[in-house]
């Protein structure tokens, strides 16, 4: 049945999808930092996202805000059980905002490098952040009362430290994928080579996290596991191994969207694994969508704001990566 908890659901998860593929990219280019030395290719990879970085995150304050505001349950539950994790999030994407400005403002060489390297320590603790934040909520929440009942660290497992690396291997692969369509020259011969690397070990990672992930609850075994489901969902593992030939393909014939536009479909498919296990959960194992949810009022109100602002989002999102399409070269500025 679709109800106002069931949309709001759909647009939160919508707008959390949206900032993951936007701004994944973005992550992924501070993390390739570490690996990449020379200042005029660091120039024009920041260049690449310089006119749209500070627009991606625009979906991830949607995503936040709307859990605030329609479901507040959820909102309070989730907030302190996850509070290390977030606020190191939080502290991570200004750490790195900063530095994009700054870099390009710096009077010395050794300015320059130290800016650059904090702009490579933010995308990494941002990055990191979010993976133990997603491990920490699809391992469970303990919830007493309707309120938190857990510990400090109760996120911090093995399982939340693998979906963190998981996801600092998927942001660096789209920032590698990113690179390969929007470079040209060494650059993107050494991004290429990069993305067979990281290709490989993102699909490990799939696969490890897709194999843990039913072992942490009984709610997900039943719901991969069990017919008819098992036969609903066999769709998405065979959809993993056609993207990773296209992706493959794309690479091997030099292809300069295919690779980065087979990583996004990565991302979605895993995003939608997610999303079927936890359903109809909002906090798992115990919050529903329709027991977090707020009054229909509120909700009805806030979702005729929502249908005003997110397609002037979408529109402005889009104009603007249309106007800077197009491949960036050394000495280019875009910002």
């Amino acid at each position: 049945m679709i109800d106002l908890p069931t949309i709001w659901a759909a647009i939160i998860a919508f707008a959390v999808l949206a900032y993951v593929l936007l701004d994944g990219f973005d992550l992924g280019l501070g993390l390739l930092f570490a690996v990449e030395r020379h200042e005029e290719d660091r120039d024009v990879m920041v260049n690449t996202v310089a006119p749209v970085w500070d627009g991606n995150e625009t979906w991830l304050v949607m995503g936040g805000a709307g859990l605030f505001a329609v479901f507040p349950l959820a909102y309070a539950v989730i907030m302190p059980a996850l509070y290390p994790t977030i606020i190191a999030m939080l502290l991570g994407l200004v750490f790195r905002g900063v530095a994009f400005e700054f870099r390009f403002r710096a009077i010395t060489e050794q300015g320059r490098i130290w800016w650059d390297r904090a702009f490579l320590l933010g995308s990494l603790i941002a990055a990191l952040a979010q993976g133990l934040t997603l491990g920490g909520l699809l391992q469970g929440i303990k919830v007493v009362d309707r309120a938190y009942a857990g510990g400090w660290f109760d996120w911090l497992t093995p399982f939340s430290v693998l979906c963190a690396v998981a996801l600092v291997i998927g942001y660096a692969l789209q920032g590698s994928a990113w690179l390969i369509w929007r470079t040209e020259g060494s650059l993107q011969r050494r991004a290429r080579t990069r993305a067979r690397v990281l290709a490989i070990a993102m699909l490990a990672m799939i696969v490890a996290v897709s194999i843990w992930t039913p072992l942490l609850s009984s709610h997900f075994t039943d719901r991969w596991f069990t017919w008819p489901n098992i036969l609903l969902l066999s769709p998405v593992p065979v959809l993993v191994a056609l993207v990773g030939w296209g992706f493959w393909t794309g690479l091997a014939r030099e292809h300069h969207v295919t690779p980065f536009l087979c990583a996004q479909a990565w991302f979605v498919l895993c995003y939608a694994g997610l999303g079927i296990s936890i359903w109809p959960m909002m906090v798992p194992p115990s919050i529903t969508v329709h027991e977090a949810a707020a009054p229909p009022e509120s909700q009805l109100f806030l979702l005729i704001g929502a249908v005003i602002l997110i397609p002037i989002i979408l529109i402005y999102t889009g104009f603007a990566y249309w106007v800077f399409r197009g491949k960036v070269k050394p000495g280019m500025h875009t910002y």
